[in-house]
Formats: C-alpha cells, structure tokens, sequence
C-alpha cells in the first residue's frame, strides 16, 4: 500500500481572526467548521447536550494530537471544548480525582505539593488533559511502571445518549477504557493513585552507539528511570540514569529551595555534536521557526550536567513546539535488534536528521491498546520540526517514511497520540485484545457518536 497523503502533514496557513480551537496545535489540521464547537460549563450541561444533540461527537482537549484524532468528518458533527469541566473533584489520602479537561502541569502541582507524584513517570510535556493523556496513551519512562494510564484507579465517562457510567479496575471493560482514542465516550472525571514523592539523582554521560546497542536492557532493567538521545551521524548518545537521590544529595536540593539542583559535572563531550545537528536544524528551519524554540530543543544538550529534583522537575522538561513525531513501541526484548537495524540503515541511506533518536522503555500496560501492552517496551521517537513557511524540509520527510517502515517491519506499534503510516500496520496482530476492545465499543458507543474517519477506518 502507498503512503497516506496526510501521514506527515504540512502546517497549513489560516487568517489570525480564526478560532483557534479550530485548528488542532500543530496548525497541520483543521477540525471543523466554524460554529461546530460546543463548551459546556458543567457535566450535566454536557449530558443535556448528548442527550438532546444529533451527529459526531469528537473531543478537542488540548489539540495536542494529529488533527486525524481530533475532527469531525461530516457536516452534523461537534467539536467538545470541555476546558471549563477542569480542576480537583476530590482526594483521599492516596487517591486524587480531577476532571478530564485538568491540565496534566494541575496534577503535578497539587501533588508535588502535598509531597506526592502519579504512580507514573511523566510525558516531557505537561499541558496535555488528563483525558487525552489516557486517550492517546502518554507515557514516560521506567520499566517499574509504565503509561499514565496505569496510575487510573477509575474513569467517569458520558456516553453518547447522554448517560454518565462509571469504571473501576475490577469492571471487565476498564483496560477499554484506559486507552480509548475517544471512540467510547466522553471522559469526565479520572481518579489516579498517587504515592509519596520521591527526590531522584540524574546521571548525564556520553557513551557510543555500541554501548547503546548492547547495553540498553541491562540500563534500564538496573536503574529506575533512563532515557537516551541517539545521534546517528555522529555516532553518540546522550545517556540520562535516574534513581533515587542519596541523603546527601538530597540536602543540596533542599538548600536550593526544592528547585532543581545542578551539580558542578558540567561535560562539554557533545558540543561538536551538537552544533552540528543545530546547523541542520536552522538550514532546515530557517533558524527561526516558532520563535526559535526547535533550536532550544537541541541547544540543551550542550554543556549537560547531572541534577537532582523530583520527577517532573528532572523528566517533564519538553519544549512545547510544533513539530511531527513519530514514536514506536518495540518489546525490549528486541530494541538491541532494532538499534542494529537503524545503524544499517543509516549507514547504507545516509538520511538527513536534524533531532537525535529518543529512547524511553516502560514496563508492561495494562491497556489493551496500549503499545506496550503486556511487555516491557521500548518506544524509538523521531522528531522533524517544521520550516517557518509550515513545510516539512523533503528528506526528512523521506527519512520518516524510510525508518517508520524500518521499525513497524520488527512489529512496531506506533503511538496513538503522534504521527505514523496507518497502512504499515496489521492492528489485530499487533493487539491480542483487538476485538475485545472494538465489542466495548459496541456496548458503549453502539451509534458509533465518537467516530470520525480515521476511527472508523481502524475499528469498524
């Protein structure tokens, strides 16, 4: 099969009087028709509405995912802007409920603040809802945990004719509606299970891509938290080791006002590299796409040096701009494989990359859509950021075909949330539980309401 037209979209220009929520955050889509947006201001406004209301129904949240998630595909659709049904609902002492439209940064804050963190480790970017965070299946890193999602003690959800169900961990459909793409309902309110803050140490190095290839288990299945930086041309990686702070380094942090602490271990090895991928970078870019901030993306690997702080501080670090991803799951068991792979590949194509490889393992999910349902995984994450005139620069539009194919060939899932080629993919092979999810569906959303044409493509 060919290479769906919109797989990697262009920005698309549009006048500055336009409704933004129109268009989702990367400027790459538009979602619906001016007049199709409703906001209600409370859960029972929103039931009325389904209730009493006719057509699809799709949720906009904080218009972080690829626009193909996000729209309505026919003129009797509406677009949910559910921004005001957002804030704290209720905590218990180890348990704390928010509504689905809470920006995820809200929970990091009232937790940090009462001493506690998600029994997750973060995405890098924090102005995600809770509910698209579960939806799209956001992640962070650490095989001793694993998507956000697997910190939900409970899910509330508006279905389609305006009735409100509730789900725990013990009812059959919950690991539905853990990861459910909003193809089942409308998510309202989310209790996550919370634990006691934990003060970590993060060890920055520089190592080869020979170490990355053989070593990369062992990293992760020794130490808490690791993430790397791959970069292929020069043939070095960026290695990140978190876990658990001494005492000691804890009091440094403490001294610095619980702010994050950096340590005097300044390393300068990849300046080289670095300069050089930014010099891709503004040749691709113009050097001033969105402000310059895919340049402050890069720029931060410069003169890196260890820290300590507490999860969000250390992990939730991303650059919010607007950017395609293209994120894959691989089980870790074969990620050794796969870096083996791309080196082949690259060595034999010599692609134009202007963003270093992203490697984040995570432990097994209990979400059946999830891609790392089941098995500790290795998500592989490719980044191309945008030209100021909204044009992906054409090789690294031939470097995302090229190593997506690369990668779904060892049985990749691709994260929902980011970009990829839905031809490569065979999803009830790659999903033992498939249809199990697609008969929820059924229970739930039986009128298909929640469906546009991607989501119907993908589960009808």
């Amino acid at each position: 099969m060919g290479i769906p037209l919109l797989a990697y979209p262009h920005q698309e220009l549009h006048s500055d009087d336009e409704d933004t929520r129109l268009r989702n955050w990367a400027k790459n889509s538009r979602l619906g028709s001016a007049g199709s947006i409703v906001a209600p201001a409370t859960e029972a406004e929103l039931r009325d509405f389904l209730a009493t209301s006719i057509g699809h129904i799709r949720m906009i949240g904080s218009r972080m995912s690829p626009g193909r998630m996000l729209q309505i595909t026919d003129g009797s659709g509406w677009l949910l802007d559910l921004s005001r049904l957002s804030g704290l609902i209720s905590s218990t002492d180890d348990t704390a409920t928010f509504a689905g439209s809470t920006p995820l940064s809200e929970v990091y804050a009232f937790l940090t603040a009462r001493g506690q963190m998600l029994d997750a480790c973060p995405g890098v970017i924090a102005e995600q809802t809770v509910a698209g965070a579960l939806s799209t299946g956001t992640h962070g890193q650490g095989l001793q945990q694993s998507s956000i999602a697997d910190a939900v003690d409970s899910i509330r959800v508006v279905l389609g004719d305006g009735t409100v169900a509730d789900f725990d961990r013990g009812h059959p459909h919950f690991p539905a509606l853990q990861l459910g793409l909003g193809s089942l309902g409308v998510i309202t309110a989310v209790t996550l299970r919370a634990r006691p803050l934990t003060i970590y140490t993060c060890v920055k190095k520089v190592v080869g891509v020979d170490a990355l290839e053989a070593d990369l288990a062992t990293w992760n299945r020794s130490n808490a938290l690791v993430k790397a930086w791959w970069f292929p041309q020069e043939e070095q990686v960026q290695l990140w080791i978190a876990n658990e702070a001494t005492e000691d380094e804890i009091a440094l942090y403490r001294a610095n006002g619980s702010e994050l602490f950096e340590h005097a271990t300044t390393d300068t090895t990849m300046n080289s590299t670095v300069d050089s991928t930014l010099r891709r970078l503004r040749d691709d870019s113009g050097g001033v796409a969105d402000d310059g901030k895919p340049l402050r993306t890069v720029s931060r690997f410069r003169d890196f040096t260890d820290v300590t702080g507490d999860i969000y501080q250390v992990f939730c670090r991303g650059i919010a701009t607007a950017q395609i991803n293209v994120e894959i799951a691989i089980p870790l068991d074969r990620a050794a494989a796969v870096v083996s792979k791309i080196r082949e590949w690259h060595a034999r194509a010599r692609p134009r990359m202007h963003y270093p490889v992203i490697l984040r393992c995570t432990g097994p999910s209990d979400s059946w859509l999830s891609p790392s349902y089941g098995q500790d995984t290795c998500y592989f994450g490719f980044v191309v950021y945008y030209a100021a005139d909204g044009s992906l620069p054409p090789e690294s539009e031939d470097f995302l075909r090229e190593v997506e194919r690369t990668v779904a060939e060892e049985g990749g899932r691709p994260h929902w949330g980011k970009y990829f080629d839905e031809s490569l993919y065979d999803w009830p092979s790659l999903y033992p539980r498939w249809d199990a999810f697609r008969r929820v569906r059924e229970v739930l959303d039986p009128q298909h309401r929640f469906a546009n044409a991607f989501t119907a493509a993908l589960l009808d």
